[in-house]
């Protein structure tokens, strides 16, 4: 491993803190002697559970033990230089920018949410039962196919139906593609966006698609957030069936299950809460949250 992986930025103490949430749940040690800091700098002493939590942040879960002396020695040298930055930016009055107040009160509530989180999921493990009937909710809530596609991304609906027209008159659409599309990566080969199945990311082009038949083109622009687009469905394929006892599948039906689980108790925490004013939908995810998985994705893949 070479030393100058350790070489990052400050905000790595963030995802040091990050790592190890569960270290609320112990129990007061008062017996045990502490132990001695790793490293004390201009007084403030460095603990060797910061240090280790650190090490956790830096090498992606390796603990101190498995580095070798000299990679040890850079991510000490490299953990007392962010707190000699960090003493400094006290002196120099940082933490009482209101920025810096805001960023550090956001990095407190997400925390002490991720801690809660793990609190309260530790012993609410989802059964069988649990997976399951997450498992056949996916697979009922979606059609299992995907679509080979190619478009035409233009600027905007005006030149998009100019395109459609040049289509409408024979013009091979791939041609027309590699001519027009401002979408480069696609524009060499056609436009073609290979083969896709419903998914947020997708689902602009994914219903409209489904309206398609093989060969048939969009006759009016459609708008996504990249743009406008021209698109022609070029064929279906179903997808396979996932298997429920495969291991991806139950992994991320586990997450999907303890997502909805802590989803449902913030909605007991926010219904007895006094919020003022009141917000105006108190269900919806916020954007950002992690991202439920799609039957599609459940699915094994294929080329």
């Amino acid at each position: 491993m070479k030393v100058t992986r350790f070489l990052v930025a400050g905000a790595a103490l963030v995802l040091a803190a990050c790592s190890k949430p569960a270290a609320i749940d112990k129990p007061a040690e008062t017996s045990a002697p502490a132990k001695p800091p790793v490293v004390t700098v201009n007084g403030k002493p460095i603990s060797q559970e910061l240090f280790e939590d650190y090490v956790a942040a830096v090498t992606k879960g390796k603990s101190s033990s498995e580095l070798s002396s000299e990679d040890r020695e850079a991510v000490k040298d490299n953990l007392v230089r962010i707190e000699l930055i960090a003493q400094q930016a006290e002196k120099d009055g940082l933490s009482q920018d209101p920025e810096v107040v805001t960023k550090l009160e956001l990095t407190r509530l997400n925390l002490l949410q991720q801690a809660a989180a793990q609190k309260y999921l530790k012993d609410r493990v989802p059964t069988e039962e649990e997976l399951r009937k997450e498992f056949d909710s996916q697979i009922a809530s979606s059609s299992m196919v995907e679509y080979h596609a190619r478009h035409i991304q233009v600027s905007g609906p005006d030149i998009g139906q100019k395109v459609i027209e040049q289509l409408n008159k024979g013009a091979n659409f791939a041609d027309v593609a590699k001519r027009l599309s401002a979408d480069k990566a696609t524009a060499g080969k056609g436009g073609d966006l290979g083969w896709f199945g419903p998914s947020p990311e997708s689902k602009p082009f994914t219903d409209v698609l489904a309206t398609l038949k093989k060969g048939e083109y969009t006759r009016t622009p459609v708008q996504t957030p990249y743009g406008w687009h021209v698109i022609q469905l070029l064929e279906t394929r179903d997808l396979p069936m996932p298997s429920f006892d495969a291991p991806q599948v139950q992994e991320q039906l586990k997450g999907i299950v303890m997502r909805k689980k802590f989803k449902a108790y913030s909605d007991e925490l926010l219904k007895a809460a006094k919020v003022e004013p009141p917000l105006a939908n108190s269900s919806a995810s916020p954007p950002g949250s992690a991202a439920t998985p799609t039957p599609q994705q459940l699915a094994p893949k294929t080329n």
